[in-house]
């Protein structure tokens, strides 16, 4: 009698391949005060509201007291108007790309004579002595940032005033010519600055750039680069900003955050 073996249980299979269920994220509302901003390496990030003159003050200061540990008095506060700051307009592209045109609209008439030209002018223009100065973190956004100058430079070429693959001896004898832009990263500028190869009397628009890098570090906020802005800041710029001879221009988004809160380390 033959063995009667049991009926194998089949598998069945699906008809469809399954799904993998997931979450549908929920629609956010966009808020009207926010802009996305993406930066060089893709990503994109959130700008702070567009601040008026009198707030991108009231935040330089407040950097400044903070990264210095000092306290401005009342009276020397209100001794620095709101015109000591360069607003671009609300419209504006924060990057590098209409700063050259904003720089150039900020000097009005006398764009040309002191942004274009290219010769000296003996008891009004010495050598060495910009009219506009780009400080910025890194020598790559220094060179970002005269990029969107580059209408400017046709007729007085900019001087780059970082360390990166450029000797201070070459930057010395390019600043014994006219120059009316100048841009680099603070220790350099500071660096000519004392050895008189630099000069800043004639400096109308200092332009510091906002910009974060891919690790959220900016001029405000790297650290050693922090200190040797303020340091640069407090010896040679800030006085000429107390009795208006220089403005500050504050070009990329600017983060609504607290010094203190960046200081807690």
């Amino acid at each position: 009698m033959a063995d009667e073996s049991k009926p194998s249980k089949r598998k069945r299979l699906p008809l469809a391949p399954s799904r993998l269920k997931t979450k549908k994220p929920k629609n956010k509302a966009p808020n009207s005060t926010d802009q996305a901003v993406e930066y060089e390496n893709g990503e994109a990030d959130v700008q702070a509201p567009v601040l008026s003159a009198a707030e991108q003050l009231r935040f330089f200061l407040d950097q400044y007291q903070s990264a210095l540990g000092v306290t401005l008095s009342s009276l020397e506060l209100e001794s620095i108007k709101d015109t000591a700051i360069l607003k671009l307009p609300e419209d504006a592209n924060q990057g590098a790309n209409d700063l050259g045109k904003h720089i150039k609209n900020s000097f009005g008439s006398s764009w040309k004579q002191e942004l274009a030209e290219g010769k000296l002018v003996e008891g009004t223009i010495d050598p060495g002595s910009p009219a506009v100065l780009v400080i910025s973190s890194s020598a790559i956004r220094s060179l970002e940032l005269l990029r969107g100058l580059r209408s400017l430079t046709e007729e007085c070429p900019p001087v780059k005033l970082f360390s990166k693959h450029i000797k201070i001896e070459d930057q010395v004898s390019l600043l014994k010519n006219r120059v009316n832009i100048g841009s680099g990263t603070p220790s350099r500028i500071k660096k000519l600055c004392e050895m008189e190869a630099l000069g800043l009397l004639r400096l109308n628009v200092l332009i510091l750039d906002m910009h974060s890098d891919a690790k959220g570090y900016s001029l405000f906020t790297l650290p050693q680069v922090r200190d040797e802005f303020w340091d640069l800041y407090k010896t040679y710029l800030h006085q000429r900003l107390v009795q208006g001879d220089t403005r500050i221009c504050l070009c990329g988004p600017i983060p609504v955050v607290s010094p203190s809160s960046k200081r807690k380390s």
